[in-house]
């Protein structure tokens, strides 16, 4: 075998060197190259895992926070209609009060008119009699003077 590999020209002593320089070398870069590559790889891998997790519950987070929302809205919009019919039917009974004193009030200034223009009548005819009167007594005296 010592023949054969003198033939090749190669040197037992020479390959066990390799050898063992290649499984110091193979042994170094494993502790300082390949364990922390390999560790940050696994950190980042975790990293992902936990940003696609959190991306998950952030999803779910605004789903719920729409469903909040919509359910607030709805509610909102419930308590709108309902303070908007109620506003409807108080301006609806203010109006109604609202007229009715109006009636009252033009139905008492009606009355007060149709006071103030029987007592004017009546005056105008008090004194239409007094000056009818007058105008008689004057008549008679004249009818008197010349008789």
């Amino acid at each position: 075998m010592e023949q054969l590999f003198s033939t090749f020209g190669i040197d037992v002593k020479l390959i066990l060197a390799q050898a063992v320089n290649f499984a110091v070398l193979f042994a170094v870069l494993t502790y300082f190259l390949y364990k922390p590559v390999l560790k940050t790889l696994d950190e980042r891998r975790a990293k992902v895992a936990k940003g696609v997790e959190d991306a998950d519950k952030a999803a779910e987070a605004l789903a719920h926070a729409d469903e909040e929302a919509k359910s607030r809205i709805g509610t909102a919009e419930t308590e709108a209609e309902g303070i908007v019919s109620q506003a409807r039917e108080t301006a609806g009974t203010e109006k109604t009060r609202i007229v009715k004193e109006a009636e009252a009030r033009a139905e008492a200034l009606q009355k007060d008119a149709e006071a103030r223009a029987q007592e004017a009548a009546d005056k105008a005819l008090r004194d239409s009699e007094k000056e009818i009167a007058r105008l008689a007594i004057l008549a008679a005296e004249k009818a008197m003077q010349k008789s």
